[in-house]
């Protein structure tokens, strides 16, 4: 099989546990798209906090941001995609959230919103600003989110919540799912819970780039570690999971590659991609019509 598009996860496959990007993945990425493949990044994170590692990488493609809610960049001035929940639906479902003890975050992709609550759960704490950057990323800090909306509503692309305990996250996830048609939720951990727009996922932010690229999923290889990457794992042409992924992720992948720390993204493009002939010179033997 020839693959033309290379979707990569950003947290636990791309980047180490300490947040940087390992030299060898970076002369990977180079590597693919010097054969003509093209590389995107399918991430839960904002689309500034995604374009700034795209850059580092030197990728300058259509990112799919906010868990497929969104899918924009390269030289496109206008998204491609924007899927957001209306500012009633954000409204309500942050106002039902404040009855539970957690952080509440509306990411954005021109600033974050969040409550003021501070996690005792430390390891949960040390994670909360994984998918956001300080240094460049407006983020402000409320008493009540609800009270600072009220007035201007805001259509998210997504919230993320964080629960001081596991129970909670069930009884909210059920509530919500009672309550609202609108929304999906994706469960990141035990207690961490996404909520986006429904109908959105990784995988549709990738159905949106197929048919602008005129590329299939059969053509795709996509790489991921983490619950939310598992329907796009099954659905592209090769999915691949992580040596740091959970079993389930594992389960449902085509090929298992060496872990974040052991840089599997290297490794897997050193198996895979090494026989392919570039693109362009497909397409000039006409194996490739477009």
């Amino acid at each position: 099989m020839i693959y033309r598009l290379l979707a990569l996860n950003v947290d636990g496959t791309i980047l180490q546990p300490n947040g940087r990007i390992h030299k060898t993945t970076r002369e990977a990425i180079s590597y693919v798209q010097q054969k003509g493949v093209y590389v995107t990044l399918v991430t839960a994170r904002s689309f500034p906090s995604a374009k700034k590692i795209a850059r580092a990488l030197k990728i300058d493609s259509l990112l799919v941001t906010h868990q497929g809610a969104t899918v924009s960049g390269g030289k496109a001035e206008e998204p491609l995609s924007a899927k957001k929940m209306s500012g009633e639906v954000t409204y309500e479902v942050i106002r039902f959230l404040e009855g539970f003890p957690c952080q509440i975050r509306i990411v954005h992709d021109q600033f974050s919103l969040a409550n003021k609550y501070k996690l005792n759960h430390n390891l949960l704490a040390r994670t909360v600003f994984t998918t956001g950057d300080p240094l460049f990323y407006s983020q402000q800090f409320v008493d009540s989110i609800s009270e600072t909306i009220v007035n201007e509503p805001v259509a998210a692309p997504k919230i993320e919540v964080y629960f001081e305990y596991e129970d909670d996250l069930e009884d909210a996830s059920k509530a919500l799912q009672s309550m609202f048609s609108e929304i999906s939720l994706t469960r990141l951990n035990s207690l961490r819970l996404d909520i986006i727009p429904e109908g959105v996922s990784k995988l549709d932010g990738l159905l949106t780039l197929s048919d602008h690229l005129g590329v299939s999923l059969q053509e795709m290889v996509s790489i991921g570690d983490g619950m939310d990457d598992i329907e796009m794992i099954k659905a592209c042409g090769l999915g691949v999971a992580m040596g740091n992924a959970p079993v389930e992720v594992k389960k449902a992948a085509d090929w298992v590659t060496r872990s974040n720390t052991q840089q599997g993204v290297a490794y897997m493009v050193r198996e895979h991609f090494r026989k392919q002939h570039p693109i362009s010179f497909l397409r000039k033997m006409n194996i490739i019509k477009n």
